[in-house]
């Protein structure tokens, strides 16, 4: 009971943060540097046996946290949420070490490196180069240290949940805040393009994404940490408001990954429950199919049809679109051309992006991290793309109680495929896949406040 009380009130406390947030913007900052002094505390105060687990949430909550930091000014810089992921991981590296079996990651890293000699002679003159060079590998560097940290690094399943738990709640606070800055859809929606208006004032793209997030981590909260009817609907309702907002915001990337990833998961865990729990399951996704039925009506009316219109890729005079992927297979096409044209060094760290200025005088990002790793990275962005597929396979063949296993990895490739890696979520989504999860005995079940 006081653990469900704990949660609750986490969840009041994070409610309360949005609309404060809403309020006065300034208080991003104050909520950005508390967080940090917060967690800064608990992984250095962490015994030993803990300090892993309290790495991992802080590096969560960050992770959760960063789109909302980014539109309201409130983190110390732009790319602050895949800085501070490096930084944590790096400190838990020096108390806990690193397994030696996840030396590919290091290969990885090393194979980053010539695409900033190759990009020192093909990047313009006209181009930042420390800037562009820092933007387009601060994503795998991230990545690339967080797997490193994770691989093989035991956590129970109850602690995974909490980093997942710690993940969802800024996001929480998020939803809040855009509740409060677009309070009616109507004064903002003209046609069915992707809406920075009502994503908040923010990319549509990212705000998608990082809202998807919290749409399969409060589906996978539902299924398998509410014990009791209340904590069901409770979660069952914050699912429905996350799933709303990502809806409205008529980028589609965040919201299909989350469906797939979820999809992906219960399809897994159904297979792994007793009997007496698959008939619990099934009244669950009963419960979760008509929630999720009642929000895409509500999104619907709230758009005047216009997401009906959006996601069967009609314009607002319900004309059938051209492109589904809207540019973004141009993109792609364009990248692999890079590739082909320069298939051993590779393009160069982004001059993709740097060639598009060049040609359309406009800097239009990659939204495929793999045409881009190919194109900039060349012979050496293949096997990049080989470990960072492959490899975690190894762990999967020796431990098989990750139940988010196939979850993580399907939600990491494609949430790259549809906004590269602009945000650090992907990159900790997939480190998360590298655990080595365990399950307690149900005679030790001991939960921790909020689990």
């Amino acid at each position: 009971m006081k653990t469900n009380t704990t949660y609750v009130s986490l969840i009041g406390l994070h409610v309360a943060i949005g609309l404060l947030v809403y309020l006065n913007e300034t208080l991003a900052k104050v909520y950005f540097f508390s967080a940090l002094i917060y967690f800064l505390y608990r992984i250095i105060i962490a015994s030993e046996a803990t300090k892993t687990f309290e790495v991992l949430r802080a590096c969560g909550y960050f992770v959760g946290a960063e789109v909302l930091f980014r539109m309201t000014k409130g983190s110390i810089s732009y790319e602050a949420g895949k800085y501070l992921v490096i930084l944590l991981v790096l400190f838990g590296m020096l108390y806990k070490g690193l397994s030696g079996k996840g030396y590919p990651y290091f290969i990885y890293l090393m194979f980053l490196v010539p695409s900033i000699f190759v990009a020192s002679t093909t990047l313009s003159f006209d181009a930042n180069f420390r800037t562009n060079i820092a933007f387009v590998l601060s994503g795998p560097v991230c990545l690339g240290l967080a797997a490193l940290f994770c691989y093989d690094k035991k956590v129970s399943f109850d602690q995974l949940s909490q980093i997942l738990l710690f993940m969802v709640l800024p996001i929480i606070s998020h939803a809040i805040y855009i509740f409060f800055y677009v309070p009616d859809l109507r004064d903002v929606l003209s046609s069915t393009a992707s809406n920075r208006a009502a994503s908040g004032g923010w990319g549509a793209n990212q705000v998608s994404a990082i809202l998807g997030l919290g749409m399969f981590v409060m589906a996978i909260r539902v299924f398998t940490k509410s014990p009791t009817v209340g904590l069901k609907v409770l979660n069952i309702i914050i699912l429905m408001l996350l799933s709303f907002r990502a809806i409205v915001t008529f980028s589609r990337g965040g919201v299909l990954t989350a469906i797939i990833a979820i999809i992906v998961f219960l399809t897994y865990y159904f297979g792994r429950v007793s009997s007496r729990k698959k008939n619990e399951v099934i009244s669950i996704l009963a419960l979760v199919l008509i929630g999720l039925s009642i929000t895409w009506v509500i999104s619907n009316n709230q758009t005047n049809g216009l997401i009906n219109l959006r996601y069967e890729n009609r314009d607002h005079l319900g004309r059938e679109k051209e492109s589904l992927s809207t540019g973004r297979g141009e993109l792609f096409q364009e990248e692999l051309e890079g590739f082909i044209a320069s298939p051993f060094f590779g393009i160069g760290s982004s001059r993709a992006k740097d060639q598009r200025i060049e040609i359309d005088g406009q800097g239009v990002t990659s939204h495929s991290e793999v045409s881009r790793t190919l194109a900039e990275h060349g012979i050496f962005g293949v096997v990049i793309l080989i470990i960072l597929i492959f490899k975690p396979l190894a762990i999967r063949s020796r431990n098989k109680q990750n139940y988010f296993f196939y979850a993580f990895m399907v939600f990491w490739f494609l949430t790259i495929n549809h906004m590269s890696m602009r945000i650090a979520m992907p990159a900790f989504i997939y480190a998360l896949a590298l655990l080595n999860v365990t399950h307690e005995k149900n005679t030790l079940r001991r939960q921790r406040l909020g689990a």
